[in-house]
């Protein structure tokens, strides 16, 4: 299976013969569908991945309460206040539970934020959008979380056991969430004529963002290859795009809203739709930092940083109190 990989893909993936016998036992042991456990020898690279990969996901959980939060007062009724705060509980939790699988990799939750705040790292491009209505939080809830549904779904048969074992559980409250989501638009879709404009209006605003959730075009994408090899990830970009859109496109359908790709259109050849790509220069924009909320996430995650220092100081503190105490036992 790796030595077609590296013939189809020709992305410069180290054949099988040029590895070293612990580089070849590791793929091997992939190949067979084990799991790679934290104590168990790594590549450098494939731990490198892995702390990029998971810890540009437990930061787009964080940021993805930013918009979400600042919805909850603003929540038409008290049921749905209570749900939305629930989903933005369940977010922190997934982030925490992330931030935990990277530690497994040698590397702390301090660092992985000072890595954010200093821009060497970033989080889902989506979270840069506002939320302008509260149509928006249905949008986000139904597209945004699809989306991440169709990105984890496979994760959970990563090749890196505390991943994959952190992700059933996200997974499950993330369906949750997507649920909860194209609630609230069939409720504004079903509902008054500003209704159902609001409803339009967020979907139109939220389809290619979302589209682009799945990271650029396979053949644009500089990680997938390797990424696959080591079964970090489970399909191609352009694979979940497909899946995505074949799944959504019968939801819009039967909320009676319109696409508002004007080129999408169903392909029975191939048995699936046809589509326009995504704005990429928009989203290579926006990972660079010009999207319309970056500076607001990146500033309310600064902001949360420095209220937290006396936490941790004191943390610290008694955590060196304690050890001192011992050393003196």
């Amino acid at each position: 299976m790796y030595a077609q990989m590296v013939k189809s893909t020709g992305s410069g993936v180290k054949p099988l013969d040029e590895m070293s016998p612990q580089e070849r036992a590791f793929q091997e042991r992939i190949d067979r569908g084990e799991k790679i456990e934290p104590k168990d020898w790594m590549p450098d690279g494939y731990r490198k991945t892995l702390i990029r990969q998971i810890g540009q996901h437990a930061h787009s959980e964080i940021v993805g309460q930013l918009p979400e939060g600042n919805w909850i007062t603003r929540a038409p009724t008290l049921e749905r206040k209570a749900i939305l705060l629930a989903k933005v509980q369940d977010e922190a939790g997934h982030g925490l539970y992330l931030y935990c699988a990277a530690e497994t990799l040698g590397v702390s939750r301090d660092e992985l934020t000072m890595a954010l705040l200093e821009g060497r790292m970033k989080y889902s491009s989506i979270f840069n959008y506002p939320t302008l209505t509260w149509a928006d939080m249905g949008a986000v809830g139904w597209l945004v979380d699809g989306a991440a549904i169709m990105n984890q779904v496979p994760l959970q048969r990563t090749s890196y056991g505390p991943y994959a074992r952190a992700m059933v559980r996200i997974c499950k409250e993330e369906s949750f969430h997507q649920r909860q989501g194209f609630d609230i638009m069939m409720k504004m879709a079903k509902g008054t004529e500003a209704q159902r404009k609001m409803a339009q209006n967020a979907l139109d605003r939220f389809w290619f963002p979302a589209l682009m959730m799945f990271g650029p075009s396979d053949k644009d994408s500089v990680h997938s290859a390797q990424s696959m090899a080591w079964r970090i990830k489970m399909n191609t970009n352009d694979e979940l795009r497909q899946k995505f859109v074949d799944q959504t496109m019968p939801q819009i359908d039967y909320l009676g809203l319109t696409c508002p790709d004007p080129d999408i259109a169903w392909n029975a050849d191939k048995g699936g739709y046809d589509f326009s790509e995504p704005d990429w220069s928009e989203f290579f924009d926006v990972l660079r930092g010009n999207g319309p909320c970056n500076a607001d996430r990146m500033q309310a995650r600064r902001k949360a940083w420095e209220d937290g220092a006396w936490v941790r100081d004191g943390l610290m503190a008694h955590a060196a109190k304690k050890s001192a105490q011992m050393a003196a036992e």
